[in-house]
């Protein structure tokens, strides 16, 4: 694996909750090419106040972990299609257009998180992505998600009514 992570190269100034560095709340989630080359991967150890039922993590924090880390899979599978680094500009972004996430058994809080995650077909306009969650050698979930590449200062500007 790489020692520094996808987020820190391509969005040091990132304020995602879930993988933004600059968000001093955030869980600065860091999602890094495994060395096989196919997966991104990323690690996470639940803080105690993310415990659904007793003893396991709840589900939301699950869903918020695979988002982040396949959206970011998503980007460096794009920047890898295009010969570029992660960082290069034109930055390549990309947002949530679909979540799912199938909860297989239930994770145990204490366990150190692995996310791997890999393209189910070709980087697009639209990219499918499949990320297990295991805690330790259990899998515990499966997201099958979509994320559309797309510029986030026009969607923002969009979403606050300043389109022109």
């Amino acid at each position: 694996m790489q020692d520094i992570s996808l987020q820190d190269i391509a969005a040091p100034d990132g304020v995602c909750y879930g993988c933004g560095g600059r968000n001093h709340h955030g869980l600065h989630i860091k999602s890094r090419w495994h060395e096989d080359g196919v997966h991104v991967v990323a690690e996470h150890v639940p803080d105690a106040k993310y415990c659904g039922w007793p003893d396991l993590v709840y589900g939301g924090l699950i869903a918020m972990l695979v988002d982040c880390h396949s959206n970011w899979t998503a980007m460096a599978y794009h920047y890898r299609d295009e010969g570029r680094e992660p960082g290069s500009l034109p930055r390549i972004e990309c947002v949530t257009g679909n979540l799912g996430i199938k909860f297989i058994k239930p994770t145990p809080m204490g366990v150190p998180l692995l996310l791997r995650a890999r393209l189910e077909g070709e980087p697009g306009r639209k990219t499918r992505v499949i990320c297990e969650v295991y805690a330790g050698e259990l899998l515990t979930a499966v997201g099958d998600s979509v994320f559309v590449r797309v510029d986030t200062g026009q969607l923002a500007a969009a979403a606050h009514g300043r389109e022109s």
